[in-house]
């Protein structure tokens, strides 16, 4: 199965929030939270929110924003992932390149992906027993999920202490690297066109609602 069908089916919705703008309160005692704990949260109060209104949702899947904007988004370390994914044309990007890249790759993500979220269920996720040093500046959180045909893909997400507490910022499915995917099919069209086309590329995907998605290319589908 290629890279870009292991993502829809493992709802890369939620990872989508890697590459938000601004994240916002981390909620009440969020900060205390370790690692393991602060994942096994989102991803129960993520999967309570879909059951409490997943008739409404899958009626029109642009509501599972709200679920992630809530849920999901204020636990990721998201100017980093952003960071990570842009490599050095992070560097040379003016401030507000980087906002708008932030925001339009985040739509384009939630556009492909928000109604493979609305399919996904509680009894598809598995949170493993935390192995790592809770006292570590880094951590990975390792799960599993489970496709259609019954088979468990290893899923692990990697996580840095802030002063805000633990944030994630990348995701491993089956050992490759969601930042390090996109870096790579980023990089290219960058090289070839510039970042402010792809910028505009990317925008003008939004605004016209045809998104295409920008994992395929890097899974060679």
């Amino acid at each position: 199965m290629s890279f870009a069908r292991t993502f829809r089916q493992l709802c890369i919705g939620v990872i989508a929030t890697l590459l938000v703008g601004t994240a916002g309160a981390a909620g009440e005692g969020a900060a205390q939270l370790g690692p393991y704990e602060l994942v096994t949260k989102v991803a129960q109060d993520t999967l309570a929110a879909l059951d409490a209104k997943r008739d409404e949702y899958k009626k029109d899947p642009s509501k599972v924003r709200e679920v992630v904007d809530k849920h999901v988004l204020p636990h990721f370390d998201t100017r980093y992932a952003a960071q990570l994914v842009l490599a050095k044309h992070w560097r040379t990007a003016t401030p507000e390149q980087r906002e708008r890249f932030i925001n339009a790759f985040y739509q384009t993500l939630l556009q492909n992906y928000g109604e493979a979220l609305v399919e996904f269920t509680p009894d598809r996720l598995r949170i493993l027993p935390f192995q790592g040093d809770p006292n570590a500046k880094v951590a990975t959180v390792r799960s599993e999920v489970r496709r259609d045909n019954g088979q468990r893909v290893p899923v692990n997400y990697s996580l840095r202490r802030t002063p805000d507490g633990w944030k994630a910022y990348d995701v491993q499915i089956e050992g490759i690297s969601y930042v390090k995917s996109f870096r790579t099919d980023f990089a290219a069209e960058i090289e070839q066109k510039g970042l402010e086309a792809v910028i505009k590329r990317l925008e003008e995907q939004v605004a016209s609602g045809t998104v295409k998605k920008p994992t395929e290319k890097a899974a060679g589908a």
